[in-house]
């Protein structure tokens, strides 16, 4: 158990050695800097170590609290001091007071009281501090600075007025035909001319037809000149191998049939190079048949054909 008396004995004034005492010469006063100390000075009454019952006002981040230390406590420094969260109206905080120190000495009450009124004071005043800096900053506006903006957005709104008027006359005047025939003109000369690049197109693509018509023209007569070699050869064989169409007469009669049919082949390809409206026809991929005989003597060379559907190959034997 702590005695108070041996305590204050220890630490008083004159008597002993406290590390929260201050000493001010002129004039001659000692403080306590004792976070718990209710008044500031160091005295037998205002101690917080000296005193088994002791309380005080202490404010945490805006917020008042009651600090209330009993004898009962004393063995449990944890638990040593009982914190009570005071009220933020000024009336309801000064009545919790009076209840929680219903029974303590009349110069505690009073020194709590005055310690929270102190506090709130404080608070009042840092806030209107605070309120009054943040003022000064919104309000800070340079009249000439001010007066330049308005002079700037002005001019802008003037100029931007002048460009819309200028426009709207103008084309007030272009609807009047003030200009007569001058745009209209520049939308002449410009059909003019795509009218002109779609002409040289058009030109280009029928000569090119036209180059196309010539060259099958010459692919057919060759063709057509080498069936009739290959038929005149195979007639010169015949005359030379008479011996061999007495015991062959039935085969010659199917040698002319194919020769007849190469003919009229050639005959057909000439008659469908143009279509059924004397339209040429597109150029399309070629075919190439082969006819193969057993006899050396009568074969024919390869022929190109031009037909109107799918790539097909045949073959034709004796």
């Amino acid at each position: 158990m702590q005695n108070d008396e041996t305590i204050w004995s220890c630490i008083g004034p004159g008597k002993g050695f406290c590390s929260f005492k201050v000493k001010r010469k002129d004039p001659p006063q000692v403080f306590c800097t004792n976070k718990y100390n209710v008044t500031g000075m160091c005295s037998k009454v205002t101690c917080p170590l000296a005193n088994s019952n002791y309380a005080t006002v202490i404010e945490d981040e805006g917020v008042c609290y009651l600090y209330i230390k009993t004898v009962e406590r004393a063995h449990s420094p944890k638990n040593l001091w009982e914190k009570v969260k005071l009220s933020k109206n000024y009336a309801e905080a000064l009545q919790q007071i009076d209840k929680a120190l219903e029974y303590w000495p009349g110069h505690m009450i009073n020194r709590c009281k005055q310690r929270l009124t102190r506090l709130r004071q404080t608070l009042i005043r840092a806030r209107k501090l605070e309120l009054r800096d943040e003022k000064k900053e919104i309000s800070v506006v340079k009249k000439k600075t001010e007066k330049r903006e308005r002079n700037r957005e002005a001019h802008a709104l003037r100029a931007a007025k002048v460009e819309e008027s200028i426009g709207t006359a103008l084309l007030a005047r272009l609807r009047k035909g003030t200009y007569g025939d001058l745009y209209k003109q520049k939308d002449v000369e410009e059909e003019d001319e795509l009218e002109e690049g779609l002409e040289a197109d058009h030109l280009s693509g029928e000569s090119e037809d036209e180059e196309y018509e010539i060259e099958e023209e010459d692919e057919l007569q060759a063709m057509m000149a080498d069936g009739r070699s290959n038929f005149i050869a195979a007639a010169g064989d015949g005359d030379d191998e008479s011996s061999d169409e007495e015991e062959s007469g039935g085969e010659e009669e199917i040698d002319s049939g194919d020769i007849e049919d190469q003919s009229e082949l050639i005959a057909a390809l000439a008659s469908s190079k143009n279509g059924p409206g004397g339209r040429p026809l597109r150029k399309v991929p070629r075919v190439e048949v082969e006819y193969e005989y057993e006899d050396e003597a009568q074969q024919k060379q390869p022929m190109l054909v031009k037909p109107a559907t799918t790539r097909t190959s045949t073959s034709h034997r004796r």
